[in-house]
């Protein structure tokens, strides 16, 4: 099998000779772009003069640098301009005349306001694909409500059902902002690939909480058909049982995940060795375990708790169950199958070489790119350039501080 590697990059990547003008900001958007550009896209990054993003100003854990704006714009090319001057928007227009795709994920209707809007771009450019990603989406009750990852997985259901019985939680990482910019990447893939058929562009408006709530899976049917809230259940599976972390001997856990009829027998004659469980009735389907959880739940930890967690492993590994370890960033960072597979990459930046972890994608024929980090509007001048302005035109816009 064919394998993504640097040397097939001379073949080219899968998104080369595409342009992206991006007018975005914090995580959600520049996760979007991130994508495209690992893939070979050209992402050119609006930023603001003498602020940037505003991501850049989070935190200095990366050498000075914002750990966030790390993470999310590799690749880019950032270029200073201020919006807010008619020379600005004329830059920016000037730019989406030879451009594929136009991205913005700033509130509803800014971008329109400032004349960046869908109706005036798409005059410029028949061939523009146009994403606009936001909290609410771009019409309804809520379109105009600030919008954070946080508020989004109140209002779409993931902090209802996260956490413990008496005390809710958040999902640990931005779990609103990463579905919304996938979403995204999907929408304008599957836009770029219409056009293909159809010779025009389209209009993709993307929504952090459609996003999250497409991502609550059964709960909505087992709401509709059983008129059931889901609960709170800590590190277990809402509806499968034995499911989840258990507590070691030696205080650490192990993961384990028992799906089936014939799961549920081999682990309770081969992993716990204690086969009364498999004859009590109350245990003896799916259901059942899960409507008496409390008193199976207790059993199990009882077990677990009488051996240390490799003996465990070693039993469920033998028995080819689905098991894993907790385990810290630390020790990801540092696991087995990411040293194996390359996950791990490093790329250039205004303080030096920094590590990043990969992209996922892993495209035989597309390798993703590595190249570099921006500074704020290292690449202002040459954009510019490109886009015919001359030296004293880029000298006269920076004197009256647009650029």
């Amino acid at each position: 099998m064919k394998v993504a590697n640097e040397q097939t990059a001379s073949t080219g990547r899968a998104l080369d000779g595409i342009r992206v003008v991006s007018f975005e900001q914090v995580l959600a958007g520049p996760f979007c772009t991130c994508i495209l550009a690992d893939m070979g896209a050209e992402v050119i990054k609006i930023e603001r003069p003498g602020t940037g993003d505003i991501i850049r100003h989070w935190d200095s854990a990366v050498r000075g640098l914002s750990s966030g704006y790390v993470w999310l714009n590799r690749n880019k090319r950032s270029l200073s301009v201020d919006v807010k001057y008619e020379q600005g928007i004329e830059i920016v227009h000037r730019l989406v005349e030879g451009a594929d795709i136009f991205f913005e994920n700033f509130a509803a209707g800014v971008a329109k306001r400032l004349g960046l809007g869908y109706e005036e771009l798409q005059a410029i450019n028949p061939r523009l694909i146009y994403c606009s990603l936001s909290g609410y989406g771009q019409d309804g009750p809520y379109r105009d409500v600030k919008s954070y990852d946080l508020l989004m997985q109140g209002e779409g259901g993931i902090i209802a059902t996260t956490g413990y019985p008496d005390k809710p939680a958040k999902a640990g990482i931005a779990i609103a902002d990463i579905a919304a910019g996938m979403y995204s990447t999907l929408g304008i893939l599957l836009a770029l690939y219409q056009r293909e058929k159809s010779g025009h562009g389209q209009f993709i408006d993307i929504s952090m909480f459609e996003s999250i709530v497409s991502w609550l899976g059964y709960f909505p049917h087992h709401y509709w058909h059983q008129g059931e809230e889901p609960g709170r259940m800590g590190m277990r599976h809402h509806y499968v049982t034995p499911y989840g972390p258990y507590l070691a001997r030696n205080g650490k856990y192990v993961n384990l995940a028992v799906a089936t009829a014939k799961d549920w027998e081999v682990f309770c004659l081969q992993v716990l060795q204690r086969p009364e469980l498999l004859q009590d009735a109350r245990f003896s389907t799916v259901e059942a375990r899960r409507k008496n959880r409390a008193v199976l739940e207790e059993e199990i930890e009882k077990s677990f708790l009488e051996r240390d967690h490799h003996e465990w492993v070693e039993r469920l590994k033998k028995v080819q169950l689905p098991y894993g370890e907790v385990r810290g960033i630390a020790e990801v960072l540092a696991h087995p199958q990411a040293v194996a597979r390359r996950l791990i990459r490093e790329v250039e930046s205004p303080v030096g070489r920094v590590p990043v972890v990969g992209n996922p994608l892993r495209l035989s024929d597309s390798p993703a790119r590595y190249d570099r980090i921006p500074a704020l509007g290292e690449d202002t001048q040459a954009i510019l350039r490109d886009a015919g302005y001359d030296d004293a035109a880029i000298l006269k816009l920076r004197s009256e501080k647009v650029i």
